[in-house]
């Protein structure tokens, strides 16, 4: 028996991706969806980068969440242009949530935004929000092996970032398979 599939699922999503992408690039918005696990620092990379811009590049951030505003409530210490999604539950953030929230951001007057997605490395993965450039952030508290675990999420990558590399003298990260395994 043929099943014939009606619609794709996932097409909504590619047309508000699409739709938020032609957005940034009529207003000259380079955009960086930041993906990692829980803990791996994406809240504190985001402030720091805004910290050594300065007032040279006129930032932005979605900062997505499960649930609080625990992280927004520090970045906006350091740019007002935050918004903040709570998905209730979703363990990613998709192209429509994105759409909404940047209806909130004055796009025309920045130059660079963060998306902060959930905490999570295989969710947000199969998710294109309308982003120039994906970065996956890992740590060196999490283990060498999140390359082998979670495959997709640092192949569908333009940039790992390593972060947390003063605990490499603590630890058995062996930098050598983490980077061999990172695809980039």
């Amino acid at each position: 028996m043929k099943i014939d599939v009606i619609e794709n699922v996932m097409q909504y999503n590619k047309d508000e991706a699409e739709i938020n992408r032609k957005k940034f690039n009529e207003n000259k918005v380079s955009v960086v969806n930041i993906l990692s696990a829980p803990g791996a620092g994406k809240t504190t990379l985001i402030i720091e980068t805004i910290k050594k811009l300065g007032s040279n590049i006129k930032t932005g951030v979605i900062e997505g969440d499960i649930s609080s505003t625990h992280d927004s409530e520090k970045i906006k210490e350091y740019t007002g242009n935050v918004v903040q999604i709570n998905t209730g539950g979703t363990c990613h953030l998709n192209a429509s949530m994105i759409a909404k929230a940047i209806e909130k951001l004055p796009l025309k007057d920045l130059d660079l935004l963060f998306i902060e997605n959930v905490g999570n490395l295989i969710c947000p993965v199969g998710f294109d929000l309308g982003e120039d450039r994906r970065m996956v952030l890992s740590s060196v508290s999490e283990g060498d092996d999140k390359p082998v675990k979670y495959p997709k999420a640092f192949v569908k990558t333009d940039l790992v970032v390593l972060n947390k590399t003063d605990m490499l003298r603590y630890s058995d990260f062996n930098i050598d398979f983490f980077s061999s395994r990172s695809g980039n």
